[in-house]
């Protein structure tokens, strides 16, 4: 088996990986660079030909599945059934191109054959839902792509599952090291369950409405944000957006809109998509808990909302601000190079604090040390890290590979 790693051996996000045996290809991750623009065919791999057998996604981010659409419509694409409705909910909010998304489903340790190639899916623990590590098997070798994971979620017992019974006689693991850039090695991020608690201190101590900002694909994040208003006593405010991204999970489990405790608002910007694009069957769906803007002061003080920058013009023509409070939980990296400019500049309008409340969906050094004393490769190759040089210290039979060069598993 030959490997390739197109893009991935020096950075974060923009993953693609291609295997070679017995004249069949597949990709593993066909991903967006982080500060990629996913129209420039500059930043598309050259995997394109017959004998490209199916790319394999291991979870619906963009930085590993946001160049699909670039693909010749025929090309299959395995990933997990939720994740592929996930992506396809959530792509006319997000004016991303659908991609083409055909192809095997991929399930818990239940392998598929593609060509000659044995793929063995394992669910792991990350921010995104419905994500995979992969074992690829194909002749005598073995290769295990760790994709994103972590060991602090709400799927913590899929890790410690996976360090317990791990797969055997690993020739090659391709592991991230995203932490490795941030944490020194005896750091630990915090958990899902410590967060929840702190997002409750918080709300206790805000007198008016809570606005947190987190991505509505963090499932795990909206279940830690629905605990805490649960235990606060306040109603998850979420828009058509997240409401349609909780239903995409397939899973009973996951808060919905119709559960209590949880209302809907649409702002005016989805109201004018549901009008253009006729998603009344959608908006009816979800409506049965519909709060509408004059509603918004009243609920403050009893509220939390699932903040999106565009609810801001909403939020100031509803007079909803008075004792508000805001929590910022995504990556502080979106705030350092100015993605939420505006946003920064209508808090500061408020005189509203911003709280960071966050964890990471990336496994710590520490976490990461227990994965690879585990699976023991024969050799372990740096991926999805901006600190590569720090595996050796870190870790056994570490192989560097460069970005664009073939080598044998």
């Amino acid at each position: 088996m030959q490997v390739k790693i197109h893009r991935g051996a020096t950075q974060i996000g923009g993953t693609c990986i291609e295997l070679a045996y017995d004249g069949s290809r597949i990709a593993l991750d066909f991903g967006l660079p982080l500060d990629g623009d996913a129209a420039n065919e500059q930043l598309v791999p050259r995997i394109v030909g017959d004998d490209l057998r199916a790319v394999v996604i291991s979870h619906p981010h963009l930085d590993h599945y946001g160049l699909l659409h670039h693909l010749p419509v025929d090309t299959p694409v395995a990933m997990g059934l939720a994740a592929r409705r996930i992506v396809t909910a959530a792509a006319p909010f997000t004016r991303q191109a659908l991609p083409n998304l055909k192809g095997l489903v991929l399930e818990h340790r239940k392998p598929i054959e593609i060509g000659p190639f044995r793929v063995t899916p394992y669910l792991v623990d990350h921010s995104a839902f419905d994500a995979y590590s992969l074992l690829i098997e194909a002749g005598d070798k073995r290769l295990f792509y760790s994709g994103d994971f972590r060991a602090h979620g709400r799927k913590s017992k899929l890790f410690e599952q996976m360090v317990a019974n791990p797969p055997k006689n690993i020739d090659v693991l391709l592991m991230e090291g995203s932490s490795l850039s941030r944490l020194e090695e005896n750091d630990v991020f915090p958990t899902e369950d410590q967060l929840e608690i702190a997002l409750l201190e918080k709300f206790k101590v805000t007198p008016g409405l809570v606005m947190m900002h987190t991505s509505a694909q963090n499932i795990d994040r909206v279940v830690s944000l629905y605990r805490a208003c649960k235990r606060s006593g306040r109603t998850l405010i979420i828009d058509l957006y997240a409401a349609a991204i909780l239903e995409a999970t397939g899973n009973e489990n996951i808060p919905q809109s119709s559960w209590p405790g949880i209302a809907l608002y649409v702002p005016e910007s989805q109201r004018k998509l549901i009008r253009r694009n006729e998603w009344f069957d959608l908006l009816q769906r979800h409506s049965s808990h519909r709060v509408f803007p004059e509603h918004l002061r009243a609920l403050g003080p009893k509220g939390v909302l699932l903040f999106r920058p565009l609810m801001m013009r909403d939020l100031d023509q509803a007079d909803a601000l008075e004792g508000a409070g805001f929590v910022y939980s995504q990556w502080q990296g979106y705030l350092e190079r100015g993605s939420y400019t505006e946003m920064e500049v209508w808090l500061e309008k408020h005189e509203i604090p911003l709280t960071y409340i966050h964890t990471s969906g990336h496994a710590s050094p520490g976490d990461l040390k227990r994965f690879a004393e585990a699976l023991s490769p024969k050799a372990l190759v740096p991926i999805h890290s901006f600190a590569p040089e720090k595996y050796a210290g870190l870790f056994s039979n570490v192989v560097y590979r460069n970005d664009g060069e073939w080598w044998n598993a």
